[in-house]
């Protein structure tokens, strides 16, 4: 079993190790995002972020699993966006949702979307948006079965493709 609960300043560097992680395995998935070449910048981010309480870590039990991480075995980040056009939602937006993979399929994921969406709702917001990479269709099908449905198709192309006109 393990707690979701609100992560810490100090918890910023075992959630930047897990990041690296996760950021190292979406570019299978056609992620553009150097993993350890933004180690540091993400650990300040997650420090900010656990100071502003958006962030959420997964923390097993220290008997039942390795504490390298300070017992992190996922985490979370949210916000409600800001911008600055007037629109007719406020909206929530979740960041990053991982899981270790010895950890996935018990429910660690879930839990963590779904208090990320309770402290969302919680500021105000009307909908909650996320991202996930198009070719991982593991996470899309968590996403769909937490009640996500596409809402904007981001598109990009290679300027080496064969299709760009050059003036």
């Amino acid at each position: 079993m393990v707690a979701v609960e609100p992560g810490r300043v100090g918890d910023a560097d075992g959630v930047a190790d897990l990041w690296v992680a996760l950021a190292a395995d979406q570019r299978r998935y056609g992620s553009h995002l150097l993993a350890d070449e933004n180690r540091e910048v993400v650990r300040e981010a997650f420090a900010r972020d656990a100071v502003a309480g958006e962030l959420l870590v997964a923390r097993a039990p220290p008997a039942n699993d390795d504490q390298s991480n300070g017992g992190i075995v996922g985490f979370a980040t949210f916000g409600v966006e800001s911008g600055r056009y007037d629109t007719d939602a406020v909206r929530g937006v979740v960041e990053n949702v991982f899981v270790v993979p010895d950890r996935r399929g018990e429910e660690v994921g879930a839990d963590l979307l779904a208090a990320a969406e309770c402290r969302l709702a919680d500021a105000g917001v009307d909908v909650v948006a996320l991202e996930a990479m198009a070719d991982n269709e593991a996470a899309r099908r968590f996403y769909r079965r937490h009640g996500y449905s596409p809402h904007r198709v981001k598109l990009e192309k290679s300027v080496e493709s064969d299709t760009l006109t050059k003036e």
